[in-house]
C-alpha cells in the first residue's frame, strides 16, 4: 500500500510546476497540489519506485521461502507482523523470520515460523529521496512536465502523457524481468 505524500513535496512539485507553466494564480494552488500528488503518484507506478523516502506496509503470505518485497529502495525494514486469519496482528518474535536489504535497496523477507500467521505485515521506509530536492533532476522534470500536461487537459481528453516524460524517467526505472528468488 503506498501512503500518500509529505504535504511539503506536494508543495515543491507545486511551485515548480506552476513555474514551468507561467501560472501565477494563488486560486489555483489546490488544483495543482491535486495534479502534484497524481504526478507522483504515476511517477511512481511506472518507475516502480517509491520517490520520497516514507513508510510502507506490505502484506505477503507467511512464505517460507524469500520474498521480496514490492516497494524500493528500502532504507529500512522496521517491522513484521504476523496477521491471523481471525483476530488481531501480534508481533512475531525475531527468531520467526529473517530480513535482508541487498545493494540494490531491494527488502526480503522469509518467514520460518509462523505460528498463527498466515499472512505478515513488513513496515519499511522505502524511497529515493528525502524531499523534492533530492529527486534526480530528470525524474524531477518529468513530474513538472506531467503536472503541465494534466493542467492544460484539465477540461477535455488531453490524451497521453507527453513521451518526453517517459524518455525523462526511463533510465530510472526498475525493471522486472523475471520471477526473482533467493
Amino acid at each position: 500500500m503506498a501512503p500518500g505524500f509529505p504535504a511539503q513535496v506536494i508543495a515543491d512539485a507545486r511551485v515548480a510546476a506552476k513555474d514551468y507553466a507561467r501560472v501565477s494564480l494563488g486560486s489555483e494552488d489546490a488544483l495543482f497540489d491535486d495534479l502534484a500528488a497524481a504526478a507522483l503518484a504515476m511517477a511512481e507506478t511506472f518507475l516502480r519506485t517509491s520517490l520520497i523516502v516514507r513508510a510502507h506496509r506490505v502484506v505477503l503470505p507467511a512464505a517460507g521461502g524469500w520474498q521480496l518485497l514490492p516497494v524500493g529502495p528500502v532504507t529500512a525494514i522496521v517491522a513484521v507482523l504476523g496477521v491471523p486469519a481471525e483476530g488481531a496482528a501480534f508481533a512475531l518474535p525475531v527468531d520467526a523470520y529473517a530480513i535482508d536489504v541487498d545493494a540494490a535497496g531491494d527488502g526480503w523477507v522469509r518467514v520460518t515460523a509462523p505460528g498463527a500467521a498466515g499472512r505478515v505485515a513488513v513496515t519499511v521506509e522505502a524511497g529515493l529521496a528525502l524531499d523534492w530536492a533530492g529527486l534526480p533532476g530528470p525524474i524531477a522534470q518529468g513530474v513538472v512536465r506531467l503536472i503541465g500536461h494534466l493542467h492544460a487537459a484539465r477540461d477535455g481528453d488531453g490524451g497521453a502523457p507527453p513521451a518526453a516524460v517517459t524518455a525523462l524517467w526511463r533510465p530510472y526505472r526498475r525493471l522486472l524481468l523475471a520471477e526473482r528468488g533467493r
